[in-house]
């Protein structure tokens, strides 16, 4: 547990990466909002996780039997499933505020980097519409 990096992941890295070669300019772990995101693109209110699918719980249901008969079950279970309802908590508070929250898994980013950038580019194209579309402007 102790060489578990809560920043700097290479997951968020080759994000961030990945992100900035697009030309977004972003904040890093940005402790101002619920749950720290790991990447925030302030100008149009985005808030990314990139979420490990162990401590995340990706399949939750599917793996639980698995984690509960494993070493330290009980602890496993109760930690991840405490981690799940922190994550809900917190979306709902950034949904609240006014942000829009994506989460992706950790294998997606690394396996599929471009994809995950489409989702965000995707996201800004759809928020400039609706500015668009109400008025306002960016």
């Amino acid at each position: 547990m102790s060489r578990i990096r809560g920043k700097d992941t290479k997951i968020e890295i080759a994000l961030r990466k990945a992100l900035w070669e697009k030309g977004y300019r972003y904040r890093k772990n940005y402790k101002e909002l619920p749950g720290t995101p790991d990447i925030c693109i302030t100008k149009y209110k985005i808030a990314v996780f990139c979420d490990s699918e162990f401590f995340h719980g990706k399949d939750w249901e599917v793996i639980r039997p698995r984690v509960q008969k494993g070493n330290n079950g009980e602890y496993w279970v109760k930690k991840i499933q405490e981690n799940i309802n922190r994550d809900i908590k917190n979306d709902k508070k950034l949904l609240l505020m006014g942000w829009t929250v994506i989460h992706f898994w950790g294998k997606d980013i690394l396996k599929n980097t471009d994809e995950c950038i489409k989702v965000i580019e995707e996201t800004i194209f759809d928020l400039k519409m609706s500015e668009v579309d109400g008025y306002g402007e960016y």
